[in-house]
């Protein structure tokens, strides 16, 4: 399948199916990373799914891209640009809808998987927009309240399912933050699976493994 251009750069692996409209996943790289990074996983994943891996909008010097800036220098300790967050929030919510009339991908079937920034952003578009999506994979990052729409708990979360795994040992994003989700999802409603993995901030084997077992029935 070829790519169409869409108003974010994107690569594609076609579903296997030809009998109906396929389900989508979406995945959404880290701070730094680009779309070949999580497509890795993409040969692994169930054939069924059509899977659009999704390059960032803000290219990042000397190489890389970013949803969103993230200042190391700040007196607080990392400092993040929320207001470009949202922004990037709406850019995937508009590519998303965008990709499905485009690709004739199942609407009603759209699962996110990200990593890291890629997974604070899915948590924000799924939370934002819950009648848009049906699961999320959110492997190393957390819920950033910050950047959810306003009044986001009002909406009628509970056909979200969402997998979220973090590393015990993750010396980027504290896992104490990704601790704090399982209990705001089941507040909305939210089917929720969340396990941990001694590892830093990456993905372990196993972890690949069971979020592709989760994925199964998802389908």
């Amino acid at each position: 399948m070829t790519t169409a251009p869409l108003s974010l750069e994107h690569i594609i692996r076609p579903s296997s199916l030809t009998d109906r409209k396929p389900p989508v996943l979406f995945m959404f790289h880290g701070y730094g990373s680009n779309e070949e990074d999580l497509f890795s996983f993409a040969p692994e994943l169930q054939p069924e799914f059509c899977i659009i891996s999704v390059r960032a909008p803000y290219p990042m010097q000397p190489f890389g891209n970013a949803w969103y800036a993230i200042n190391f220098d700040a007196p607080q300790g990392k400092w993040s640009d929320d207001e470009q967050a949202i922004a990037s929030r709406e850019k995937i919510v508009s590519f998303v809808d965008e990709a499905c009339k485009t690709y004739g991908l199942d609407e009603d079937n759209i699962t996110l998987l990200g990593f890291s920034q890629g997974t604070i952003l899915s948590y924000a578009v799924a939370l934002s927009y819950p009648e848009k999506i049906k699961n999320v994979v959110a492997l190393s990052g957390y819920i950033n309240e910050s950047i959810l729409r306003e009044a986001y708990e009002e909406g009628t979360h509970t056909g979200l399912h969402i997998y979220a795994s973090h590393g015990q040992v993750d010396q980027v994003i504290p896992p104490q933050w990704a601790q704090r989700a399982p209990d705001l999802l089941k507040k909305l409603g939210v089917d929720c699976v969340y396990e941990e993995f001694p590892v830093g901030h990456g993905v372990a084997p196993q972890n690949f493994y069971s979020f592709k077992k989760w994925l199964d029935d998802k389908i």
